[in-house]
């Protein structure tokens, strides 16, 4: 179903730098779910400088794969599904909605896949760009950190009269605080399995409406175990958790651009890419 049997696994494995054991274990995903967040990059620059994400495997393998380019959700998910269902593992994929303080109810936007090992359920969130490094387990109540990054996973009802999951983050300066002791939401999904075609539908409303932010506004991020670099369109910002006060954060001239996304987040354009995406800036 999720072209695992057209997916290159030693090319993608050696993308990650892991070389270890391949069985349809817990202790195998956490480690490809930590590669993967650290060594794929997160990006939608094909959006904003073509208006077209296409989710075929080859396409994916020669954008992702042993090249310094990235995707964001739909293209991150579909790549490790594609993984995940060659080493043999059980698992469905949902899509969530994105709260990070938005005032209204957004669509369902985000992919993630719910994997299955020993009777217990966990969410493997490789596609957000600045997520957990680790699964996270599908149980009412679960904190996760690795010492730098926290999460709080919730369950109850997330859309009226849908019962569902809230993932949370510490909130930083700025951000709203959902739960009165300290957290904000980042997305809340359901547990209705979504396929291949669920997800060509989404990404389309995401790579071309105007609706979308993304169809228009260059976001890069880049997470590393003690920080996390985003590019918002001109503005680099630097999240250092633990550091008292607000984020760092520069404002760029669209000349600095291309070279920052090259020394910072590892992502090269080609010289005609570069040149375009300037036109795009804003």
């Amino acid at each position: 179903m999720w072209n695992g049997d057209a997916l290159d696994l030693d090319a993608y494995l050696a993308h990650l730098g892991y070389e270890g054991d391949r069985s349809p274990t817990l202790e195998t995903l956490r480690e490809l779910h930590r590669a993967h967040v650290l060594n794929v990059r997160w990006e939608n620059l094909d959006a904003v400088l073509r208006g077209d994400v296409p989710l075929d495997p080859a396409t994916l393998r020669s954008k992702m794969i042993g090249n310094p380019r990235g995707g964001y959700c739909f293209e991150h998910v579909s790549l490790y599904a594609a993984a995940l269902e060659r080493l043999g593992f059980t698992f469905f994929a949902v899509l969530g909605r994105i709260r990070m303080g938005a005032p209204k109810m957004l669509p369902t936007t985000h992919a993630m896949l719910i994997v299955e090992i020993d009777g217990r359920r966990l969410l493997s969130d490789i596609g957000f760009g600045a997520g957990p490094l680790e699964p996270v387990e599908l149980t009412d109540g679960t904190e996760t950190t690795d010492g730098v990054w926290a999460y709080r996973l919730r369950r109850g009802e997330v859309t009226p009269g849908a019962d569902g999951w809230t993932l949370y983050q510490p909130a930083r300066e700025g951000e709203s605080d959902d739960t009165g002791d300290g957290w904000t939401a980042r997305h809340t999904f359901t547990l209705d399995p979504q396929y291949p075609v669920d997800f060509r539908m989404a990404n389309h409303f995401i790579a071309t409406s105007p609706h979308s932010p993304f169809s228009y506004r260059p976001f890069v991020q880049r997470v590393h175990p003690d920080r996390l670099h985003v590019l918002d369109n001109r503005t680099l910002i630097t999240v250092r958790p633990g550091v008292a006060g607000p984020p760092e954060v520069r404002e760029l001239e669209a000349e600095e651009v291309p070279k920052v996304l090259a020394d910072v987040f590892g992502i090269e354009l080609t010289p005609d890419d570069a040149d375009l995406l300037l036109t795009k800036l804003v």
